[in-house]
């Protein structure tokens, strides 16, 4: 048989993904330990394992309540838009600035620049079903793309690419880590400051011809990845 704490567990396992919505309350500890005939120390453990593995939240002095769903990413050529409605969920933006002005070095070395060139810099904040989840810092080469700044930057950029300057996107190279997020980066996404992000820095090409280096901040919280490994 299995030990109590883990019998709860089940149980309120079943409550989170089953039985309630997020942010919905899970029943107090009190009230746990009376419906199940546990003890406290059992009911704060199974809790704090719900925690750990991110289907729980615990609020100061109000309880213990459903976390809000993670959406699981699977790892691959797509746009913000592509992979929003493969999750079933509403993509949204809301473009924060779009300027002219020198490339940084490694944008410069990205998009195989000089840094004395002009560069698009777009700053766009992504939404999941209108919850904040990345902050996307994006280059583009002017001399490339001129006008782009004319372009609807709430739309996927791109489907942009392809149908309004013939350069499909068709490969990229990105490298995926982990960092602590920033004041400007915390406020946008809507978590306290130095809370853990996901960061990708991923340079997208057409043919041969790399036509976006972008930064971007996800909500580790709210954003996994999920691939699949082989031997060949």
């Amino acid at each position: 048989m299995l030990p109590k704490h883990a019998q709860l567990r089940a149980i309120l396992v079943d409550m989170c993904t089953n039985q309630l919505s997020p942010g919905d309350a899970l029943p107090s500890e009190r009230k746990l330990c009376i419906d199940h005939g546990v003890s406290r120390v059992t009911v704060r453990e199974a809790l704090g394992q719900l925690v750990a593995e991110g289907l729980a939240v615990r609020v100061h002095g109000r309880g213990t309540f459903v976390a809000e769903r993670t959406h699981r990413s699977e790892l691959g050529l797509a746009s913000f838009h592509e992979d929003m409605r493969r999750l079933g969920l509403e993509p949204g933006t809301v473009v924060l600035s779009i300027n002219q002005e020198p490339p940084t070095p490694a944008t410069a070395q990205a998009l195989r620049m000089t840094e004395e060139q002009q560069a698009w810099h777009v700053r766009r904040l992504r939404l999941a079903d209108r919850t904040p989840i990345c902050v996307e810092d994006a280059w583009y080469d002017a001399q490339l793309l001129p006008d782009l700044d004319s372009v609807d930057f709430t739309a996927s950029v791109y489907d942009t690419l392809d149908s309004r300057f013939g350069l499909p996107v068709d490969r990229a190279e990105q490298t995926v880590g982990a960092g602590p997020a920033s004041t400007e980066t915390a406020a946008l996404l809507g978590i306290p400051k130095g809370t853990a992000v996901m960061t990708f820095d991923r340079i997208a090409f057409s043919g041969e011809q790399p036509v976006e280096h972008a930064y971007s901040w996800f909500r580790a919280d709210r954003y996994q990845l999920h691939m699949t490994l082989s031997d060949h």
